[in-house]
């Protein structure tokens, strides 16, 4: 588990620098956005589109997290539920603390949406993640967009790997987060809310931070039975 978390940092500090250096978030975001008309390729208006990729999608995260939290303080009565136990914490972990997470990430980083900067009709001048705006642009409010925070909840998913023990199922799990992250993500493009590296991150820090609670989870439960187990040699 060291060694996965230790690979994804470096992937994450890659993908930061990547971006950081190049336009590439530009580039493709430029395919979005209709300078003519001033208009982003998807209505973020269109109703059927906000229930289906954002309010709906949020909702349905939250019915199944309190399903999933229901079902464990009930898993003494749920035999389905007692061998995945474990892991199903871990799932009802990363659901809570990804969003949190990327949510508290986006409150300071203090990165622009691609609708708020001046090339695409905004205010904002195009700066990098570490530089810092220009002494004449005068900020109102701090920015909130970078990391993607909606595509959080999705990618939180991912944590659904660890459940399945079998290779394939496990594929397919991580696979499915993954989809649902990125159709979720690449909506939020497509209404100039996120650039690309936005999401990326998000997915990349998502999976770093189940990793973690996984590991810590394990870690507990771990040392909580070896203490049980020591405590009782010491009783008889």
């Amino acid at each position: 588990m060291i060694k996965q978390i230790s690979y994804t940092i470096i992937f994450l500090i890659f993908t930061l620098i990547l971006f950081e250096f190049s336009n590439l978030d530009q580039w493709l975001q430029g395919y979005f956005f209709d300078n003519q008309l001033q208009v982003w390729l998807v209505d973020k208006d269109n109703s059927l589109l906000v229930f289906i990729f954002y309010s709906g999608f949020k909702k349905g995260l939250i019915v199944f997290a309190i399903l999933l939290l229901l079902a464990l303080i009930n898993s003494s009565k749920l035999k389905l539920v007692q061998p995945y136990k474990r892991d199903l914490f871990v799932v009802l972990l990363s659901l809570i603390i990804v969003p949190v997470t990327i949510n508290a990430l986006k409150a300071n980083t203090n990165v622009a949406c691609p609708k708020q900067l001046a090339v695409y009709g905004g205010n904002y001048p195009s700066i990098s993640l570490f530089d810092s705006y220009p002494p004449e642009f005068h900020q109102l409010k701090r920015a909130k967009c970078f990391p993607a925070g909606h595509a959080s909840g999705a990618f939180a998913l991912m944590s659904l790997f660890f459940l399945f023990k079998i290779k394939k199922h496990r594929r397919m799990a991580i696979l499915l987060a993954i989809a649902m992250g990125w159709t979720t993500g690449g909506y939020k493009m497509l209404i100039g809310d996120h650039f690309l590296s936005h999401t990326l991150v998000t997915m990349q820090t998502a999976w770093l931070l189940i990793l973690t609670i996984r590991s810590t989870v394990y870690l507990v439960i771990n040392y909580r039975t070896k203490y049980i187990v020591a405590s009782n040699k010491h009783s008889i």
